[in-house]
């Protein structure tokens, strides 16, 4: 049985990524209005401060402080908001303490810092040694908590790796190999009906063949992992077209009953749907041929007569069954190819094979057990209702429920790539606004509230794109502490996977987000110009948008 399609993986749901400031009437509040270290020069005879030139800083200060006072807050409280200088014009400073002072030397952006008005950046002030200039009125603070003596360069959070989703692991139980590079895993389901078959076939063979006791078991344990062997084969079968059609295949999957080979892309055209789907079944017909010609000249009522002959019904009733007309079965792919190729529609194809699937589920339900009883599948009709009766009722209701559900997933996935067009990378890309490395989040914040952009970009000096700045980082950092963080220290570095065409649509869009997991994606115009920042978060809820419409 072949089967097409992909899912994608839930992440983490963040409608805003940058702050909105509030009214003038509220400073406190106000990360645009806050002014940022070091852009406050001393205060004029008035008491009000004067703002600083860019790229002049009195030389030998410390980042604008305030005078701590019976109304500050309390100690170990990054400060929310600059307040006038007193009536003596002594220079600002946030409240100290133990905890504020290691901030302000540890987090202070004394080397760099952009204006928040102009955008330009401030020169570096003095180092330690440098003497105040007289008359400056340098603030004094308590002793259990000194200002340090020059503020220190924002700091950038540890970097390590990027951080990203981790690959998705196939879940398909035991890995077994990877023939042309596909990989196969038997599920854990598998080794229950492998005990069933070792089961059934060891109680048939104890009336074919009694002198064996209890070896009969060792050998229906081996007629079932050849069984399965076969099964194999018949996918790989798939996977071969399936890669000649340069199709590709996410894993080949052995479970309870049979095995599925997971073509990540449907054919182009419905003559290649056709083959990829009959090419198992007739590799099936082919096994059970070799398997009656080997058996030809061994004797009969032998241990290998008896497999051989086995191995031939068994790949029979694989044929046969896949090939009837109903979805997921390879039979309904090819009706659906057909009816493709009548109507010049897929979905047509689709919604006709699924139909006739879910119909060949009841029959199935309802005739595989009249069929037993009646003996036409080769044994006596029981008069009455026995274990045997049960287990093919069981096995009857679970074929069923296996065809239905399949038939209702193939309906679901053709919906599904029936609306994969609508989405397009550059209608569901946000609005970004570059920023340099030692931007502090803060002004970088206020950038994007005033440009109505909802992504930071990572510029260097060329206006080249560095990295991202994620907006779970963002989120993560209390508005006390974002003047003193710099975006480099919340970004993303680029790399090449992550930046995606602004004309990308539909599957191509999602086969390059799942080449490469991220949470956001650095959107480019073909000449190479940044057009924004595409979420996968945004490309997700576009998806289950799509999904909800009627076909």
């Amino acid at each position: 049985m072949v089967e097409s399609g992909g899912s994608g993986r839930s992440r983490p749901d963040n409608e805003q990524s940058a702050e909105h400031p509030a009214t003038p009437a509220s400073p406190a509040t106000d990360l645009a209005q806050t002014p940022d270290p070091g852009t406050a020069g001393p205060a004029t005879p008035d008491g009000e401060p004067t703002p600083r030139p860019s790229g002049t800083p009195q030389p030998g200060e410390a980042a604008p402080a305030e005078a701590p006072s019976a109304q500050d807050p309390p100690a170990g409280t990054a400060p929310a908001e600059a307040r006038p200088a007193d009536d003596e014009g002594a220079p600002q400073t946030p409240p100290a303490s133990d905890d504020d002072s290691r901030t302000a030397a540890g987090d202070g952006n004394a080397n760099g810092t952009a204006d928040p008005a102009t955008g330009a950046q401030d020169a570096p002030d003095a180092g330690p040694e440098a003497e105040p200039e007289p008359g400056t009125g340098r603030p004094t603070t308590s002793a259990s908590a000194p200002a340090p003596a020059a503020p220190a360069p924002v700091p950038s959070l540890p970097k390590g790796p990027p951080p990203q989703r981790p690959p998705e692991q196939p879940r398909g139980g035991l890995l077994m190999g990877r023939p042309f590079g596909v990989p196969v895993y038997v599920a854990p389901s598998w080794f229950l009906v492998a005990a069933l078959i070792t089961w059934v076939f060891g109680n048939q063979l104890d009336r074919v063949l009694p002198e064996l006791g209890a070896l009969r078991y060792l050998v229906s344990l081996f007629f079932a992992v050849a069984f399965y062997a076969s099964v194999l084969i018949h996918e790989l079968a798939h996977t071969i077209a399936a890669l000649r059609f340069k199709l590709p295949v996410r894993r080949i999957q052995l479970q309870f009953f049979g095995g599925v080979s997971e073509i990540e892309k449907e054919a182009e055209t419905p003559g290649r749907e056709f083959w990829l789907a009959f090419v198992g079944p007739l590799l099936s017909l082919v096994l059970a041929g070799v398997f009656y010609l080997a058996m030809q000249p061994v004797e009969r009522g032998t241990v290998p007569g008896v497999l051989l002959a086995g191995l031939m019904i068994s790949n029979l009733i694989v044929a046969i069954f896949n090939l009837l007309p109903g979805l997921p079965l390879d039979g309904g792919r090819m009706l659906r190819a057909i009816v493709w190729k009548i109507t010049g529609r897929p979905m047509s194809g689709t919604v006709a094979a699924a139909w006739v699937g879910r119909a060949l589920a009841v029959s199935v339900l309802i005739g595989l057990p009249l069929l037993t009883q009646s003996g036409a599948l080769g044994s006596g009709a029981e008069d009455s209702v026995g274990m045997d009766t049960v287990t093919d009722a069981l096995l009857a209701a679970i074929l069923a429920a296996i065809i239905w559900t399949g038939a209702g997933n193939s309906l679901r996935m053709a919906r599904l790539r029936e609306h994969l067009p609508e989405l397009r990378a550059r209608t569901l890309t946000r609005r970004a606004v570059p920023v340099e490395t030692h931007t502090p989040l803060s002004e970088a914040l206020r950038r994007a509230n005033d440009a109505g952009a909802r992504a930071l970009v990572v510029v260097d000096a060329n206006g080249e794109p560095l990295s991202l700045v994620r907006e779970a980082a963002i989120v993560g950092v209390p508005e006390h502490r974002r003047p003193w963080v710099a975006v480099s220290g919340l970004a993303q570095d680029l790399s090449e996977g992550m930046r995606v065409s602004a004309e990308l649509a539909g599957e191509d869009l999602l086969d390059v987000l799942r080449a490469t997991p991220a949470t956001e994606y650095l959107v480019v115009e073909e000449t190479g110009e940044i057009f924004g920042v595409l979420s996968a978060a945004d490309v997700e809820r576009a998806f289950v948008k799509a999904m909800a419409r009627p076909s």
